[in-house]
């Protein structure tokens, strides 16, 4: 239908998981698509990738937590394609899992630093370019948490807490302007995010779970991106300030019932990666001290 046709896209950790399949959707439905990740191999295999398809894609080695590589990956999509339409704030880190003072610090604050200033520096510079123009869709992808506390999961869930009041309060400033600014929710995806995981040493029993929850309701990121393209496409225009949820209610019912025909089949689980950290030094010490007490 090419709904984006001559459209230029720019997505946040866009060279896998739902960045890669958002930037795919994009193009196969017209854009021009511009992908930022920390690792160049990754980028020039996935611009690689959407040249064979026959796609305008490019791509930048960019950490959304320097606001002088977020605007240097906009000069880049300037430079290559002559305007922004849409800015999607994909990236993002999951953090490690585990009690809050027991993450040695500088994780919590990378988890911060990526996914607060992240958004924060991608909307500043996609709004620098969209308020000139009087158009364009930024689209700020929320998460586990936006909603409400996530114990063991603090920095990445009030991260995405954080991201959903900006983003609608950003709407609401900016309401009027033809610029569409949506928060969007993609629900639960089956992706490296999800798969490979850093827990603090003894806590990886409460990340076992994950396994079932993965098979019960993880959907491929392609599913999202589909939702995404509406967001970005004329569809919503005039309708900025939407919280959009991929996730439908009827899909957790048919999550639990498939898990019930697998188990009855004896399917194995998916297999989650766990890379174990080891306490902070003080915290471990008053805890030998709890337990001897």
């Amino acid at each position: 239908m090419n709904v984006l046709e001559d459209k230029v896209a720019v997505i946040t950790g866009g060279s896998r998981g739902l960045g890669l399949a958002i930037a795919n959707a994009f193009a196969s439905e017209g854009a021009k698509v511009v992908i930022g990740s920390r690792s160049e191999d990754s980028i020039s295999t996935a611009v690689e990738r959407f040249h064979q398809q026959g796609f305008d894609a490019s791509g930048l080695k960019v950490d959304v937590g320097d606001f002088s590589e977020v605007q240097a990956l906009a000069d880049h999509t300037v430079d290559t394609f002559g305007r922004i339409d849409i800015w999607v704030n994909n990236a993002a880190v999951a953090g490690v899992y585990g009690p809050t003072v027991h993450v040695p610090m500088e994780d919590f604050l990378q988890t911060t630093q990526t996914n607060v200033l992240g958004v924060y520096y991608g909307s500043y510079v996609a709004m620098q370019h969209f308020i000139p123009q009087g158009y364009g869709k930024l689209i700020n992808i929320l998460g586990r948490g936006s909603r409400g506390p996530t114990p063991y999961q603090n920095a990445y869930a009030s991260s995405k807490a954080w991201v959903r009041n900006f983003t609608l309060a950003l709407a609401k400033e900016y309401r009027g302007s033809g610029i569409g600014v949506f928060a969007f929710n993609p629900g639960l995806m089956d992706t490296n995010l999800l798969r490979q995981i850093d827990v603090i040493a003894g806590y990886e029993e409460r990340v076992k779970p994950f396994e079932t929850i993965i098979r019960m309701w993880a959907k491929p990121p392609t599913a999202a991106a589909e939702r995404a393209v509406w967001l970005a496409s004329q569809a919503t225009d005039g309708r900025t300030g939407l919280e959009v949820r991929a996730t439908e209610k009827l899909g957790f019912v048919l999550g639990i019932l498939r898990e019930v025909i697998l188990r009855l089949l004896r399917q194995p689980r998916p297999a989650i990666a766990l890379s174990l950290r080891t306490v902070q030094p003080a915290i471990n010490d008053a805890l030998s001290q709890e337990k001897k007490s």
